[in-house]
């Protein structure tokens, strides 16, 4: 990034309570212009509410965000205007087609009705869907109705992409065709903020990543440096009902270690998973 070039995102000590819940608690963080920057952690950690508080959806208890420049509670409706928001649930309207679904929304966001008609065809074209505009969502699969999700969230032309658990309950070749589609977005030059607990997705997608835990940020960096803290490679070995992992440079070290146990072993790469639980003692998933 360069020094003087502003965040796409900035969040500084947020914090937001539900009660006596703290879901977040002080997050601090920068997402760079043009970056797909994954946000992950096992569920109730904080990632969907932080996402909330971005996009208007929520108010902080504590601390400031802007997106694009602008801050998310005092220029609500500029920031808004930043966004585009895919949440984990599907919230089309069954009953209505693909295009009139697209429609809707850009009348929500005022557009003109022509530049909104363009718009819907160059945007399912995008997708692969433009066969299926008069088709009534009902009759999608899931995967046609995430990418008809993020087709509506790009209707607007927003510079910051965020989304929540984009992939969740499909299969995993439709999940690889929905990745190639987020980068794709990315390489069009939008930034995207995205949270998943596939820790696969993050380590196949991510420019950076962040780790959330309990509503407090854990560590944030680029994949390959923070896998390359623990090690390349990693030695499961089974004991009784409890398995441990071990960690080396090299696949050389972890197989001569793993001669020394009598018991069941394997050896593997290390992944993002990793370390995570060395951090945090606890899974994503």
């Amino acid at each position: 990034m360069i020094a003087n070039e502003r965040p796409a995102i900035d969040i500084v000590e947020l914090s937001k309570n539900y009660g006596r819940i703290k879901a977040l608690k002080g997050v601090s963080l920068q997402v760079h212009s043009g970056e797909l920057f994954a946000y992950l952690g096992p569920n109730g950690s904080g990632k969907t509410t932080t996402i909330k508080i971005l996009t208007g959806l929520a108010r902080p208890s504590a601390g400031t965000a802007y997106v694009n420049g602008f801050n998310v509670e005092k220029d609500s409706i500029h920031a808004k205007r930043q966004c585009g928001y895919v949440p984990q649930a599907l919230n089309l309207d069954n009953e209505l087609t693909v295009e009139q679904n697209l429609y809707i929304h850009g009348r929500l966001f005022h557009l003109e009705k022509g530049y909104i008609k363009d718009r819907i065809i160059m945007l399912l074209d995008y997708i692969g869907l433009l066969d299926r505009a008069k088709s009534p969502v009902k009759e999608l699969s899931g995967g046609m109705k995430r990418r008809v999700m993020i087709a509506r969230a790009l209707l607007h032309e927003p510079k910051i992409l965020f989304l929540d658990e984009p992939t969740v309950g499909l299969d995993p070749s439709i999940r690889r065709k929905i990745w190639a589609l987020i980068k794709r977005i990315q390489m069009d030059g939008t930034t995207i903020f995205l949270t998943t607990h596939y820790i696969e997705e993050a380590e196949f997608l991510a420019d950076r990543v962040a780790f959330l835990a309990e509503g407090t940020l854990v560590t944030v960096g680029k994949p390959q440096e923070l896998i390359e803290t623990l090690g390349r490679w990693a030695l499961d070995i089974v004991e009784g009902e409890h398995m441990k992992t071990l960690y080396f440079k090299t696949q050389e070290e972890a197989k001569t270690q793993a001669i020394q146990y009598p018991g069941s072993f394997s050896v593997r790469p290390v992944n993002l998973e990793d370390v995570f639980i060395s951090m945090t003692g606890k899974k994503v998933q």
